[in-house]
């Protein structure tokens, strides 16, 4: 085993920690996590007994990033950067502050280039590669060969059931190593044994819209229309609007271009993993994000645990009376699937384990 005061993690666009905590749980040193968004930083600092810098990847000194870690320790250096740029659903679009958030990837790349870190991994959307627009994918591998590093399949697509996220999720995931060749471990489930919606969120208290369960504040379901009320009451389990009478369609349903929007306003199915989440996945009418049974879109806590989020996860200090926000909806929304985190670090322990030892 490596000694822990041997290797150290900084989390670029860590957000609340889904990718760190993943680390934390295979026994690795987070020591920092760098994110612009201010409200990230109890969670964050809470869950992973992190430091929590809130600062522009565009604008921070790699060599402050550098200082992070620890002196003769093995530097891993891991990150998302923010996705939207790359996204299906924005691709052919675009979106606003489209330059910065094309950028950030390439800050990346300038970071790496500074503090040369050990380990590398780096995880986005599958269409960062397959889009790849004005090269940015491309000029990040060849940021990494040209500074020596050692990268795993680059066009490497993980699907999340297969490392015990509940959720239709595919993910890009690069390693990358100064020491040798890494890879990612080879998948731990099945299709006979993917966690589903049922094994995750099955059990916990039955709530209404609207309501907050009394034994646990993050479980709580927004409070629908009484139009919303009676299109899920006709919703079947996987079902969607496609159930409604003509009625309660939306006149955009109606349309040609609007059946092909099967997904909005559907409920998940029980025995398969949940549709994939976004920073909209407690609304009803945002995706197929409706209970298999109850009648209401899912709580705040069943879309973390979701998320592969411990149900202990702590996302608002209650010491402080604060109000749970729609802030977390975003962040759960945003975050790595912890599963995957942890799959990745086992990954990269088992690199140095073989390279080190």
């Amino acid at each position: 085993m490596i000694k822990q005061k041997k290797y150290a993690v900084v989390d670029l666009f860590c957000g609340v920690g889904g990718l760190s905590h993943g680390f934390v749980l295979e026994g690795f040193n987070v020591v920092a996590g760098i994110d612009s968004d201010q409200s990230c930083a109890f969670a964050f600092s809470e869950n992973n007994n992190a430091k929590f810098i809130c600062s522009d990847i565009n604008e921070i000194d790699p060599k402050e990033i550098e200082k992070l870690f620890p002196k003769k320790s093995i530097k891993i250096l891991v990150g998302c950067a923010p996705c939207q740029p790359f996204s299906r659903y924005t691709a052919g679009v675009k979106p606003k502050n489209t330059d910065n958030k094309w950028s950030l990837l390439s800050s990346f790349a300038k970071i790496i280039e500074v503090i040369q870190p050990d380990i590398i991994s780096m995880e986005n959307v599958p269409q960062l590669a397959k889009y790849n627009k004005n090269g940015v994918y491309s000029k990040f591998i060849k940021t990494l060969k040209e500074n020596n590093y050692y990268i795993s399949d680059t066009q490497k697509i993980v699907y999340c059931p297969e490392f015990g996220v509940p959720q239709n999720r595919k993910r890009l995931v690069l390693l990358a190593s100064k020491f040798g060749n890494i890879n990612l471990i080879s998948p731990l489930y099945s299709k006979e044994n993917y966690p589903t919606v049922k094994s995750t969120i099955g059990k916990l208290p039955k709530i209404k819209d609207g309501e907050i369960c009394k034994t646990d504040s993050l479980h709580r379901a927004q409070k629908l229309s009484d139009l919303n009320k009676k299109r899920i009451r006709l919703t079947k389990e996987g079902g969607s609007w496609r159930n409604w009478p003509d009625d309660l369609k939306l006149k955009c349903h109606k349309k040609l271009s609007g059946k092909t929007f099967g997904d909005v306003y559907g409920r998940m199915k029980w025995d398969e993993p949940s549709p994939t989440l976004t920073t909209h996945c407690i609304g009803l009418g945002n995706g197929r994000f409706g209970h298999p049974e109850q009648h209401r879109a899912i709580s705040l806590r069943e879309a973390a645990l979701l998320q592969s989020f411990p149900i202990d996860y702590k996302f608002i200090d209650d010491t402080k009376g604060e109000v749970i926000s729609k802030n977390i909806q975003r962040q759960i929304g945003n975050a790595v699937p912890v599963k995957l985190g942890e799959a990745i670090a086992r990954s990269i322990k088992i690199h140095l384990e073989k390279i080190l030892n």
